[in-house]
C-alpha cells in the first residue's frame, strides 16, 4: 500500500504524520511511503532525510491521491476532493463537531479513520494520539508560564535573602494536567491540583503535588472512557474552591475539556481577584475556554495585571518531539491494520478498537460508533452529595481526631511496656539484636518518607539489592541440622533471590526508557 504524508496546511502549524523514523518502522510493515516536498521543514526534518529512511518525495497531488493519506488535521474541501474513491484517510477529524466533513469523506467513499475518537481502552493507548498532544500541551503550558511569570518557579536562599517557590494551581488531572503537573514541580514550584475523581488523588501525589480535595459528586465517565461534563450540582460545589485556590496561586492551568467543549472553571470575578503578575494558562482554549476571558489563540492581560495565555498550538510550539510521538502513535494503528506485515491493508469492523474509530466506509456514515463497556461490572448507582454544616463537621473531624489520638497513646504506653519487659528479662544477644533492629526501622522509616513518590521505584529497585545479606545468610542456614531452621533459610533464600533479580529487571527496564536509541 502506498502511504501519502501530506505538508500540514493550517496556519501556523508546523506539524508532521511522520518522522523519517516512523518512515522506516512504516516500510518494514510491507507499505511504501510518498511524502510531500518540504512536509518536515518545520519539524527540522528534510525531504534528503526523509528519502534516506525509504521515502519517495513528491507533490501534493501524487501524496493526497495514494491508498492512505495519514494526516494531522482535518483536510480542506480541496484535498477531500483530492481522496480517490475507495482511498483511506487518516487524521484527527473531530467528527462530533464536523458532519459537514464526514458528509463529504463518505460521499467520496473514503475510509475515514478519526484519530481523536480511539476509544479509551487499555488495548487502544498505543494509538491515542490525544494523549499524545494533552501529554505535550501540558509541559508546554508549564514552559508558556515561566516565560510570562516574573518571578522563580523554585524558591532560593541565598546571601541576598531568599525567595518563596511559585504556587501553581492545575484544574484537571488528565494526561494534560499530570503532565503539568510533572513539569512544575521538576522546576521547583509548590503545585496543587485538584480533579473531580477522587480516585486520581494517588497519582496527583506521585507527581509531587498535593491534592486539593472538595466535597462534590464524583465525576461519571461515559462508556467510551472519555469523562462526561460536569452536572450543574457539581460546578456549584466546586466553584467556591476554585476562587480560593486561584486567588493564591501565582500560576493556574486549566485542563478541562469533554469532547471538545470546555465547561467553565474559572470566572471573570476569579480572575479580578487574583494577584497582579499572575498567570492562567487555559489548555481548553481551543473548546471556547476554561476561563471566561480567555481569547483562544491569544494572550491577553487583564486590568488587574492577570496574564491570560489562550494558544492552541502548543503542540506545534515543539514540533519535532510531537511529530515522532504522533508519527509513532500512526505507525501502532498501522502494525494493528497491517496484521500480516505485508503491505496489505485489512479493516476489522468486529473489533472495538477499529469500529470505534472508523468514521465512513464505503460511502456509509458509521458515526457514532456503538458505545464500548469500558468495564465488565455494572456501573455504580451515583451516590448522593449530602450537605453538612461547617461548624457540625468540624466539631465531629474535632471528635475523631482526639479519639484517634487517644488510641494512639493507649497502643504506644503498651509497647513501651512490653519492649521494656522483653529489654529487661531477655538475654545480652537479644537485646543487642533488638537495639540494632529498632535503629534501623526508624533509619528506614525517615528516610524512605523523605523521597518523593515518583523516586519509589528506582528507589526500591536498587535497594532490594541488600537482600543479598538475607541470602547470604539463608544460605548459611541451609546445612542446619534444626529442620524448623532450614526449612525458614529455604523461604528467606527464595524470597529473597525474588527481589534481587526482580529489583535489577525493573531498574534495567526503567534505564531502557531513557536510552536514545530507544
Amino acid at each position: 500500500m502506498l502511504i501519502g504524508i501530506p505538508k500540514e496546511t493550517r496556519e501556523g502549524e508546523r506539524l508532521v504524520a511522520a518522522t523519517p523514523k516512523t518512515v522506516t518502522q512504516l516500510r518494514k510493515l510491507g507499505h511504501d511511503v510518498v511524502l510531500q516536498a518540504g512536509a518536515g521543514l518545520g519539524a527540522s526534518f528534510t525531504d534528503a532525510v526523509y528519502e534516506a529512511a525509504g521515502a519517495t518525495i513528491g507533490d501534493a497531488p501524487t501524496v493526497w491521491g495514494a491508498d492512505l493519506v495519514a494526516a494531522v488535521n482535518p483536510p480542506s474541501d480541496a484535498e477531500v476532493a483530492a481522496l480517490h474513491e475507495g482511498a483511506t484517510l487518516v487524521a484527527m477529524l473531530s467528527p462530533h463537531a464536523r458532519g459537514d466533513l464526514v458528509t463529504a469523506l463518505s460521499a467520496r467513499k473514503v475510509t475515514a479513520l478519526a484519530l481523536d475518537a480511539v476509544p479509551r481502552i487499555s488495548r487502544a493507548q498505543a494509538l491515542d494520539v490525544l494523549s499524545t498532544m494533552s501529554n505535550v500541551a501540558g509541559y508546554r503550558a508549564v514552559i508558556e508560564a515561566a516565560e510570562e511569570y516574573g518571578g522563580m518557579f523554585t524558591g532560593q536562599v541565598t546571601a541576598a535573602g531568599k525567595t518563596t517557590p511559585a504556587t501553581v494551581f492545575v484544574i484537571g488531572a488528565g494526561v494534560a494536567g499530570l503532565s503539568s503537573i510533572g513539569a512544575a514541580a521538576s522546576l521547583g514550584a509548590q503545585v496543587r491540583a485538584f480533579d473531580v475523581r477522587p480516585e486520581v488523588g494517588e497519582q496527583i501525589e506521585s507527581m509531587g503535588a498535593t491534592f486539593v480535595q472538595a466535597a462534590t459528586a464524583q465525576q461519571e465517565v461515559s462508556a467510551d472512557g472519555y469523562a462526561r461534563e460536569l452536572t450543574a450540582e457539581q460546578e456549584t460545589l466546586t466553584q467556591a474552591m476554585y476562587a480560593e485556590e486561584s486567588a493564591k496561586a501565582d500560576i493556574v492551568i486549566t485542563t478541562a475539556l469533554v469532547r471538545g467543549s470546555a465547561p467553565r472553571t474559572i470566572t471573570a470575578a476569579m480572575v479580578a481577584a487574583m494577584k497582579p503578575g499572575s498567570v492562567i494558562v487555559d489548555l481548553a482554549a481551543s473548546g471556547g475556554g476554561n476561563c471566561e476571558l480567555t481569547v483562544p489563540g491569544e494572550k491577553i492581560v487583564t486590568d488587574n495585571g492577570v496574564v491570560i495565555i489562550g494558544y492552541t498550538d502548543l503542540t506545534s510550539r515543539m514540533p519535532q518531539h510531537t511529530s515522532q510521538l504522533f508519527g509513532t502513535n500512526i505507525v501502532n494503528l498501522m502494525t494493528l491494520l497491517t496484521p500480516a506485515k505485508d503491505g496489505v491493508f485489512v479493516l476489522d469492523l468486529e473489533d472495538q478498537v477499529q469500529r470505534g474509530m472508523t468514521v465512513t466506509s464505503g460511502g456509509e456514515i458509521l458515526w457514532p460508533p456503538p458505545p464500548i463497556q469500558v468495564s465488565a461490572a455494572a456501573p455504580a448507582p451515583a451516590a448522593a452529595v449530602a450537605i453538612v454544616d461547617p461548624a457540625e463537621k468540624a466539631r465531629l473531624d474535632a471528635e475523631e481526631a482526639k479519639r484517634k489520638s487517644m488510641r494512639r497513646m493507649v497502643w504506644t504506653g503498651l509497647g513501651v511496656v512490653l519492649v521494656t519487659l522483653a529489654m529487661t528479662y531477655s538475654p545480652t544477644v537479644f537485646q543487642t539484636s533488638f537495639t540494632v533492629f529498632a535503629l534501623a526501622v526508624f533509619i528506614g522509616y525517615y528516610v524512605i518518607s523523605n523521597v518523593s513518590h515518583s523516586l519509589h521505584t528506582p528507589l526500591m529497585a536498587q535497594t532490594n539489592a541488600i537482600s543479598g545479606i538475607i541470602l547470604v545468610g539463608a544460605l548459611l542456614q541451609l546445612g542446619s541440622d534444626n529442620l524448623v531452621a532450614t526449612v525458614i533459610a529455604f523461604v528467606a533464600a527464595s524470597v529473597a533471590s525474588i527481589n534481587i533479580f526482580g529489583g535489577f529487571l525493573v531498574t534495567y527496564r526503567m534505564l531502557g526508557m531513557f536510552r536514545k536509541d530507544a
